[in-house]
């Protein structure tokens, strides 16, 4: 869900690193310029050690001094990660990152007659400070927070004492997963529902929501685009009409490897949200892996354009599959 964002990149200390849960550490920034943050904000980071010179990540500010003098994220080390999230938790106080000030792609609006707020896994930094501003409001909301198992449930024990029964908590490891077509059904035709998670939660309600009659406009969404259906490994990717060939690695984009290479490409979120950076879909041997939200369901079985600042290729499953993957595009 992307707005217009003045870009204001700036330096800034770390303060605080712990863990706070299984493999996430929050980490806290003292920007040397002040800016205040509103709930559903993130900021860019240049990360080192993903093989990419100024490779940038988003992370959402999960809260911060009132002044904008410090703010905190939190940051899941992800099984494969392109290099972000091991540069992240390898952070220690008194080193200095570049950064953006905070910019705004998920924005709260405020004065809605309910609200339900979905978070999975990581997702509860953009959701946690939503549910803050609600409970001051004294507004009518309820707060979903679903994890693989209690350990890997950052701020779970303050989301508890600040929501009490407004709180739903939904673990895979109890075999209390969040039901998707129920919350759905549960909603009012006013109902606002902000959600950030997986791209598979996402896409679950997505499609509940636009079976439903509920307003489609008023879904609103932030993802990450760190969850397939295939293991990321190794492609290669042609651009014939430019007579370009590069190859991917299992910790690189395709819209990385096209920058390393020399194809300049329009972007903006990152994400899969935004579709700028879309590319057309001439051939494949393997699978899409179709990581975005900006695509409907028939758009992605179609499989004629792909989101290359998440999508990848896949050697696919049993009935698709090849021994490397290979992707040509042409793009814009």
């Amino acid at each position: 869900m992307a707005t217009a964002n003045t870009v204001v990149w700036q330096d800034a200390e770390v303060t605080v690193t712990r863990e706070i849960a299984d493999r996430i550490r929050r980490i806290t920034l003292r920007p040397d310029t002040p800016h205040r943050v509103r709930p559903g904000e993130h900021i860019e980071v240049v990360v080192d050690g993903t093989g990419v010179r100024g490779a940038v990540r988003s992370y959402s500010v999960v809260d911060a001094a009132e002044d904008g003098s410090e703010l905190s994220l939190s940051v899941f080390h992800t099984p494969h990660s392109r290099g972000g999230s091991t540069f992240m938790h390898s952070l220690e106080v008194g080193d200095r990152v570049r950064v953006t000030a905070p910019l705004q792609d998920f924005p709260l609006r405020v004065g809605a007659p309910s609200y339900i707020l979905v978070a999975g896994g990581i997702g509860i930094t953009a959701v946690r400070g939503m549910a803050s501003l609600l409970k001051r409001l004294g507004a009518d909301y309820e707060v979903h927070y679903s994890a693989r198992s209690p350990e890997a449930m950052a701020y779970r024990e303050e989301m508890v004492a600040e929501h009490g029964d407004r709180l739903h908590l939904h673990l895979d490891s109890e075999g209390t997963q969040l039901d998707v077509p129920g919350l759905v059904t549960s909603a009012r035709p006013e109902t606002e529902l902000y959600m950030c998670g997986p791209i598979r939660l996402m896409d679950a309600i997505r499609r509940a929501w636009a079976s439903s009659d509920l307003d489609p406009t008023n879904l609103r969404f932030e993802t990450f685009g760190n969850s397939g259906w295939f293991e990321p490994e190794p492609f290669s990717v042609e651009i014939p009409r430019l007579g370009v060939t590069a190859e991917i690695g299992e910790n690189e984009s395709v819209l990385e490897a096209l920058d390393r290479v020399g194809v300049p490409m329009m972007s903006s979120c990152r994400r899969g949200e935004c579709g700028l950076c879309q590319v057309s879909v001439l051939g494949t041997e393997g699978s899409i892996d179709h990581r975005d939200v900006f695509f409907s369901d028939k758009q992605k079985a179609a499989s004629s354009r792909m989101c290359c600042c998440v999508s990848r290729v896949a050697s696919g499953d049993r009935d698709n599959h090849t021994d490397r993957a290979r992707l040509t595009i042409d793009v814009p």
